[in-house]
């Protein structure tokens, strides 16, 4: 059984984070994008054109300088340096910006196609998944690491490959220049701020990982709060849920300060390091003045080259907290693409081909997990255009038939069979094409009612659902409202009462006009009235289809073709609805346990 919570994400250290950087870094050259990889090679041409428009900049410092210093120095060339220097310096915020500008469709693009790709998967996913995963902690964790790709990709470019070009760049003129001293100084004190900020930031990343744990919890806590508002109205439970939610808000309050305090402590030594280096290299030079081997220019120039080599290598530090916090928010992402999808098509499955619609479940077998078998051995036959209706306690196994005809699920063992063809051995796409299904419970999309009955067949037209809605007896409402077909019914529905929503899940499945047809205790939730009048409506839906009606109440399957009693995941009983009454088994107990209820009910009106 596959382990889908929330636990299964595991951090590997650095281990974790080097197979990310591994599955990251082919993003920087997509494959079969002849354009994208043209924009990467000229944005990389741009980085090198800076980088040399960047370190002409102190040259030209120095010059002027130096040209200062000469008694008797012509105006206008001292002029022309300047204006070098200030044409250097545009031309540098020039070329880094055109380059942003250029390589911004291939971060973009590689964003896109990730966060499709996670997109798709999820809805691959299981049933099984989706029960055991919360909704807040997943859209955290797609959002977090979607945003990342294309941060990381300006990051790894832009910033790393550049910075170490421009170290290069500075040590090969400080080598001409001033000798091979201040390079190995410069070299040494640049190793050792990368070996702090690399040990800082690891005992970083264990406060950040924290972190972003609390802040999942917490949006699990909220999204699930708001998803019951109701329920916490009903118990009055708003202060409850403020206090528990303000609980895990105060963790993060402690994570998210110590994580402040561990980079307060980050700058400090990045600081002291940096300008430690400053001071002795300008000293260096400074000396060197003082015995007549460089001129005051020299001492400009290596303070602007440190100076201009400093504001990358701070935001080196910056860099790597980032991609050590992208990777943790895309080791999320990855675990979740990698989780495998538990139902998948067989090798070479072939699209279902319905004739007649028959379905047979021979000797079915099936557990939600090990040591709690749900389904015993189930043998039933649905002839082509018959009904059957399925009744039996809470917990006997109704339900879970169709979700397996569904393939929400497989079966442990046993098959199913429609028209002779095994299910598991046809596309699932075919397969849930040919069936509808009225549910117990109909959640609809924040949408229009026009918009939910079309989700039934995508390139419906107009007259087709409002056909549909006839069909469903709930064009009568719909012509009453004021925005008509465009009005929207809110969160799962909730503008609707109960009989709207369930004649919308009867329009969108009349509009798929499927060959088989499941009604998954689909008037159990409504008063009688209603469920009366919905009925009628749901037998005019069943006829000339193959229907399974999974029932609760025996008054709405008295006309079934046949009907079969579930108990303990085993058939118990099968017939008409005479015969099984005139047996005095099971079904004839739940029938006269009903039929008092509802005379009870009819004598309270």
């Amino acid at each position: 059984m596959v382990k889908t919570g929330p636990s299964s994400v595991r951090h590997d250290g650095d281990g974790g984070s080097l197979r990310v950087l591994l599955r990251f870094l082919p993003m920087l050259w997509p494959a079969g994008e002849a354009g994208l990889k043209a924009r990467v090679i000229v944005a990389l041409l741009l980085v090198l054109l800076s980088k040399a428009a960047v370190l002409s900049v102190p040259f030209a410092y120095k010059a002027i300088i130096d040209g200062m210093a000469v008694e008797q120095q012509v105006f206008a060339m001292i002029a022309g340096l300047v204006l070098a220097y200030a044409t250097l310096n545009f031309a540098s915020t020039l070329i880094d910006n055109l380059r942003n500008a250029l390589f911004e469709r291939v971060g973009q693009e590689a964003a896109r196609k990730l966060t499709q790709r996670l997109f798709r998967h999820i809805h691959r996913l299981s049933l099984r998944f989706h029960l055991e995963r919360r909704t807040g902690s997943l859209t955290r964790i797609v959002e977090r690491g979607t945003k990342s790709v294309d941060s990381m990709l300006y990051f790894v470019l832009f910033n790393i490959a550049p910075t170490f070009i421009e170290l290069a760049g500075i040590c090969i003129i400080f080598t001409i220049q001033f000798g091979a001293g201040l390079t190995g100084a410069t070299l040494a004190m640049v190793a050792f701020y990368i070996v702090f900020t690399w040990r800082i930031t690891q005992w970083r990343v264990a406060i950040r990982r924290r972190m972003n744990d609390v802040d999942q919890q917490a949006a699990q806590r909220a999204v699930d709060s708001l998803l019951n508002y109701e329920t916490v109205k009903y118990f009055g439970a708003e202060e409850r849920e403020a206090q528990r939610y303000d609980k895990v808000i105060a963790s993060y309050t402690e994570a998210a300060v110590k994580t402040e305090t561990s980079l307060a402590w980050l700058n400090i030594g990045q600081a002291f390091i940096t300008n430690a280096m400053l001071a002795g290299a300008m000293l260096f030079t400074v000396h060197g003045w003082a015995e007549g081997r460089f001129t005051p220019g020299d001492v400009v120039l290596v303070n602007s080259l440190l100076l201009q080599l400093f504001r990358p290598l701070n935001m080196l530090g910056w860099v790597y907290r980032s991609i050590k916090q992208g990777l943790i928010d895309m080791e999320q992402m990855f675990a979740l693409l990698d989780t495998p999808a538990e139902i998948v098509d067989a090798p070479g499955a072939v699209p279902l081909r319905v004739h007649e619609g028959a379905v047979r479940f021979e000797g079915l077998r099936f557990a939600y997990e090990d040591g709690r078998e749900i389904l015993k051995g189930i043998d039933l036959e649905v002839p082509a255009g018959s009904s059957l209706a399925v009744v039996g306690s809470s917990g006997a196994g109704k339900s879970t038939l169709a979700r397996l005809l569904y393939r929400f699920y497989d079966p442990s063992g046993g098959r199913i069979l429609i028209d002779g063809q095994d299910i598991g051995r046809v596309t699932q796409d075919s397969l849930r094409a040919a069936i509808g299904i009225v549910p117990q419970d109909t959640v609809l999309f924040n949408d229009s009612i026009g918009y939910n009955i079309a989700y039934g067949r995508e390139d419906a037209p107009q007259d087709e659902i409002e056909a549909a809605a006839r069909g469903a007896s709930i064009d009568g409402f719909i012509a009453r409202l004021p925005d008509g077909y465009e009005t929207k019914v809110g969160e799962r529905g909730l503008k609707l009462s109960g009989g709207e929503k369930q004649r919308v899940a009867i329009a969108r499945t009349l509009l798929k006009d499927p060959p088989i047809l499941i009604l998954d205790e689909a008037t159990s939730a409504l008063d009688s009235r209603t469920e009366e009048a919905i009925q009628s409506t749901l037998e005019g839906v069943a006829k000339s289809r193959t229907t399974i009606i999974i029932a609760h109440r025996l008054s709405t399957i008295v006309g079934a073709d046949q009907i079969v009693v579930l108990d303990e995941g085993r058939v118990a009983e099968r017939g008409t609805h005479g015969e099984l009454l005139a047996s005095g088994g099971l079904y004839a107990e739940l029938w006269n346990r009903q039929a008092a209820e509802r005379a009870l009910e009819e004598a309270v009106e």
